[in-house]
């Protein structure tokens, strides 16, 4: 099958050929070096240089400032390139300025925001300062406080584990404005490091990580630093809710760049096992190690379309983001760590090795991680997920007409800017890719895929079901205390959701790619069947299919997500 075009910008194929081929031992950003680096808790430098050459934080700014940052879904593609040789280059280098970026430009006025565009397009860096850690995911019980003085304001307070705030020329900060409770308590203060008192910050020891070793974590003390009013962004009071609104856009694409970690992983594994020679034939030639390769390259396929579904709809349906920032968030995490565990156990102690041609996955496996609890964990997306739940199942699950856009689904179309004054706070109940499943049912078939028709009527019982109990949920059922069995709706959700955006990517897709063929989309739904604690084999066909094209790529040198693009292997 032909690589899908249109889904990558050109210039994610220019970084991956700057940044060379992870095998070759001479290479300063390949293998070797990477490895070399984690085993010193240091950045890759050459990797940084390379990255400051090439302009990577034009990725993070919007084209009206003079960057790159046009489709959310190209943004992850680019950044792929990265996490697939170092997950720590790509957190340490670039994701922490994307995370302050996007608050800037969702609250920041034009004095901000230029500012902040210079900085980065200058090769400098943004540190998101939110993390105290007493409160965790807990953003609302933030300490740091920012009182008013005669000529602006205050900062008093820790922040922790904030990654480069300590090589950060500038960083966003969550601070306390009002001592009262409530939603207008806190207020998010850009601070200059230049233009500041050093007398009245403390660097903070560094913290140490098992994974993403190479990464600056850091901390600061502020000790009554005097900032202007104007660093405010926005109105007073209203930093959580700007957090809220632009940290679905973080949400969304950093799970997504993630699954470069596990395109590598597989890959590592994939070699090894080629090469590994077992009862007098390779380890691929055993039924157990085919079935497990080729169901983690469906979750890999899987993920990555409910993340490219993710990402366009932050385009084209931004008041339903926060739904869906939180499932991609919640589920491709999931998949991905699910997936690189069942991999370690094909690797068996080859895993653990941190030299010879396997020891990159061990640090992949650590560094992945974080996805599952950096920036919001995965239980605090089942938190945010489910107070929505009740007015989804009213307004959209349980009656046809609201259907999200077909492009939300061809992922080589293009997409409209990214509007971040049309991102809200919850959905209203609008759920439009989920209501595209009751189109699906209706649609037309051709004979041949009658059993995805039938798997999809299925769906649409369950989420009829789905939409009568959640229907019945009072407020007080649906807090921070909510019952097990109340959380347990929401990953229900999330699976259907992940289910009905799979079909639609694969109905969509241009049909000369590997996405039009229904083999991928049977061993999706195959995957996420319910019923299942761990997903079971495939059908014999699927997994032919699957492992064949897994093969092909391994062999022709393309990534094994949905792009299949050519990579500096």
């Amino acid at each position: 099958m032909s690589t899908v075009t249109g889904l990558a910008p050109k210039r994610a194929d220019e970084l991956e050929q700057l940044l060379g081929s992870l095998s070759d031992p001479a290479n300063p950003t390949g293998t070797a070096a990477v490895l070399a680096a984690d085993e010193r808790a240091e950045m890759l430098v050459a990797g940084e240089s390379l990255l400051h050459s090439y302009g990577l934080n034009a990725e993070f700014v919007p084209p009206g400032l003079g960057g790159r940052l046009e489709r959310a879904d190209h943004l992850a593609e680019v950044m792929r390139a990265l996490y697939r040789r170092d997950p720590a280059l790509g957190l340490g280098y670039g994701a922490g300025s994307l995370i302050a970026g996007v608050t800037l430009w969702t609250a920041g006025d034009a004095r901000q925001t230029e500012h902040a565009a210079r900085l980065l397009l200058d090769g400098r860096r943004i540190a998101i300062a939110f993390h105290e850690l007493a409160h965790g995911n807990d953003m609302a019980g933030t300490e740091f406080a920012a009182t008013a003085a005669p000529d602006g304001l205050r900062l008093s307070g820790r922040k922790e584990v904030v990654t480069n705030i300590g090589r950060a020329d500038a960083m966003v900060v969550l601070a306390r404005t009002d001592p009262r409770p409530g939603p207008r308590s806190h207020s998010l203060v850009l601070v200059d490091r230049a233009s500041t008192d050093p007398a009245r910050l403390t660097d903070l020891p560094r913290f140490r990580t098992v994974g993403m070793r190479g990464v600056q974590l850091g901390g600061l003390r502020f000790d009554e630093l005097p900032v202007p009013a104007s660093a405010v962004l926005g109105p007073v009071g209203s930093g959580l809710e700007t957090a809220l609104k632009a940290l679905q856009i973080t949400r969304t694409v950093l799970p997504a760049m993630a699954t470069g970690i596990l395109d590598t992983g597989l890959r590592v594994t994939v070699d090894h096992l080629t090469r590994r020679r077992l009862y007098g034939g390779p380890a691929t030639a055993l039924p157990h190690v085919r079935s497990v390769l080729a169901g983690v390259f469906a979750d890999l396929l899987r993920a990555e379309a409910l993340g490219a579904v993710g990402a366009r709809a932050l385009h084209l349906v931004p008041g339903a983001a926060s739904v869906y920032a939180s499932a991609v968030k919640f589920e491709v995490s999931r998949l991905l760590l699910e997936a690189m565990d069942r991999l370690a156990e094909l690797l068996g102690a080859h895993f653990y090795l941190r030299e010879g041609p396997t020891a990159l996955f061990q640090k992949l496996l650590r560094d992945l991680a974080p996805v599952g609890f950096g920036h919001i964990a995965r239980a605090a997306c089942q938190t945010s997920l489910l107070p929505q739940l009740p007015l989804l199942a009213r307004r959209t699950w349980a009656r046809p007409g609201t259907e999200a856009p077909a492009d939300v689904f061809a992922l080589a179309e293009s997409l409209p800017p990214l509007r971040y004054d049309r991102l809200a706070l919850h959905a209203a109940g609008r759920d439009p890719v989920m209501g595209s499943l009751h189109a699906l049912v209706d649609a037309s078939w051709a004979p041949e895929h009658d059993d995805v028709r039938a798997v999809l009527r299925d769906d649409h019982a369950e989420l009829a079901e789905l939409a009568a109990v959640c229907g019945r949920l009072s407020p007080v059922e649906l807090g921070i205390d909510a019952r097990p069995e109340h959380y347990d709706l929401v990953t229900r959700y999330v699976r259907l959701l992940s289910r009905t955006a799979c079909v639609r990517v694969w109905r969509h897709a241009r049909p000369e790619s590997f996405l039009a063929d229904p083999a991928w989309l049977r061993a999706a739904l195959c995957r996420s069947a319910p019923g299942r604690h761990r997903p079971g084999p495939l059908p014999a066909q699927v997994e032919d299919t699957l492992f064949a094209e897994l093969l092909d790529r391994r062999d022709t040198g393309r990534s094994f997500g949905l792009t299949g693009r050519p990579l500096a292997v």
